[in-house]
Order: structure tokens, then sequence, then C-alpha cells
């Protein structure tokens, strides 16, 4: 085995060179003693020794400012839960809604507090034959004979009251009534609709169609509410009395016309002096006898 060679001090002692700290190896100390004198030397192409690895020493814990906060860990499961959470909630507060209105329901009864519109027209602890007839139902016999007097049973409607002769309350009683439909009463027991767009006076007589309603106190077969044909029958406040006042006495200036609301015809009675008194007298004539009415198509009042 061979012993490295040893390397002389500044002190003069020789010591032992270590083959780590000696950077030329000794196969090349040899061979240069080999080498005659004069000789270039011998070029090799040398590898420089890897450099050592520092070992790794214990970590020295950072300032509390820099170290970094540990990452939030997700949970697969959270979004889920949450998820389900929401339409539990939701169910709970429906079903203490639905518990709420249940018992609100047993405390009033389970009654509804509207009240029906009818409830206005119908007098309470009247008469239960005086009750006005959409404060009753009645079953009716269309096979009666028309103008002869039948009787029916009624019956008060929900939430009316009413009394008989002994001013006892009751629900059912009898009425008497004229075998009739309500299009045929009498014009004093119906209510209709009246037309300002007709003219009332022509020739023939003008119609116009109405809406008319049979009155509260009339009892009548059928629908109490129909279609009629009328005569036009309607006022716009001019005075008969009037228009042939000044058309005796300012009828040559056609005021009897400009009353009546006819400017025309009253423009020509002023510029031609009333026809020269032809055409005065003859409007004192058309306007006595009613044939000469306002320009609206109104009756005279």
């Amino acid at each position: 085995m061979e012993q490295p060679p040893r390397l002389a001090s500044s002190s003069g002692t020789s010591q032992r060179a270590h083959p780590e700290e000696n950077p030329r190896p000794v196969r090349e100390q040899r061979e240069r003693k080999r080498r005659p004198p004069g000789a270039a030397p011998r070029l090799r192409l040398v590898h420089a020794p890897a450099p050592r690895r520092a070992r790794p020493g214990p970590r020295r814990p950072l300032p509390a400012r820099a170290r970094a906060p540990p990452p939030a860990r997700k949970c697969a499961g959270a979004g889920k839960m949450a998820g389900g959470v929401r339409p539990l909630r939701g169910l709970r507060a429906l079903c203490r809604v639905l518990l709420f209105l249940s018992q609100f329901c047993i405390l009033s009864g389970g009654e509804s507090t509207e009240i029906p519109p009818y409830v206005m027209k119908c007098p309470s602890n009247g008469l239960c034959s005086r009750l006005p007839a959409d404060c009753i139902d009645c079953t009716t016999n269309f096979s009666c004979i028309y103008g002869k007097p039948v009787t029916f049973d009624c019956a008060v409607k929900p939430s009316v009251t009413c009394v008989d002769q002994d001013f006892k309350s009751q629900k059912n009683f009898i009425i008497n009534m004229t075998c009739r439909f309500c299009w045929q009463l009498p014009e004093t027991d119906y209510e209709c609709t009246n037309s300002t767009s007709c003219m009332t006076v022509s020739c023939p007589r003008q119609r116009y169609p109405a809406n008319c309603t049979a009155r509260d106190h009339v009892h009548c077969l059928g629908n109490r509410t129909f279609p009629k044909m009328l005569y036009c029958n309607w006022t716009g406040g001019y005075k008969w009395s009037t228009a042939l006042a000044l058309s005796i006495t300012l009828g040559g200036f056609g005021a009897d016309r400009f009353y009546l609301g006819q400017w025309r015809e009253g423009l020509g009675k002023l510029f031609s002096f009333g026809g020269l008194g032809i055409w005065t007298l003859i409007d004192v004539l058309l306007i006595g006898v009613g044939y000469v009415g306002p320009a609206d198509g109104s009756l005279y009042i």
C-alpha cells in the first residue's frame, strides 16, 4: 500500500499530506519525476472536484409577522350541507305560517268576515214580505197564468235577518205577487237609462235602446235587468213658454231661433227682418204647436 508523500512545512518539519488537502494527485507527481529534464509537460484534462454539500442545519423560526397564515382547508361536503340547510329552514318557516293560520281559523270559528254586497240593501229586523228581491231566494213557477196572483215559497239569503207579523225571527216565508215577467211590468215599476243623442222632436218619433232594471220592492219573473226600445224623452232645460213669447215679441229679429240654439235661422231672420213678417208669423204657429223645438233634439220643460 502506497503512502502519501510528506510535505515540508515552513518550520522545516515534514507533514504527511492528506489526499483531500493536496490539489495535485500523487500519480501526477510520480510522472513528473519520471519525465526527462527539458521535456515539455504533458497536458491532461483535470476535473475540478465537486463542491461539498452543506449539511442542513436546524431551521430558525421566523418572526410572528413574517409567518404566513396557514391555508384554509376546504371541505368537500360543506357546500352540500349548506345547500341542504336552506330548504330545511324554508320548510320550517312554511310550517309555522300554516300552524298560525290554522289556529287563527279555529279561534275565529272558520267563518268569513266579508260582508256580501246585497246586505246594504236589506233592512235588518224588518218584515220578510217587504224585503227587496235581492235579499231573498224564491222558488218560482213559470207555468202560472199571466196577470193572475200567485204565491211562492221564499227564503232569506245569508247574513239577512227579518221578522214576521209577530216580530219573530224567521228564515222561510210565503210571498204574494202577480204572474208576469219583469219586462212586462208597467213603466212605473222599472228604471231605464236615458239617451241624450236622439232627437225627441222629429217625425216619426225616434226610439233608442235602453237597459231597464225593476225596482227593489217589485217582484217579477225572469231577469230583473232587461233591454227595451224607448221613445226619446229627455230635456235640455228649454221652456216652451219662453220660446213662444220671444217669437211673438222679438221674432222679427230672430230672438226665438237664437234661444232654441238655431243660430243659422236666427241670422236669416235678423237680416231679412223676419222675412218681411211672413217668417215671423210662421214661426209663431210652429212653436205654438210644438213642431219647432230645441236644436239639440230635447223636449221642452
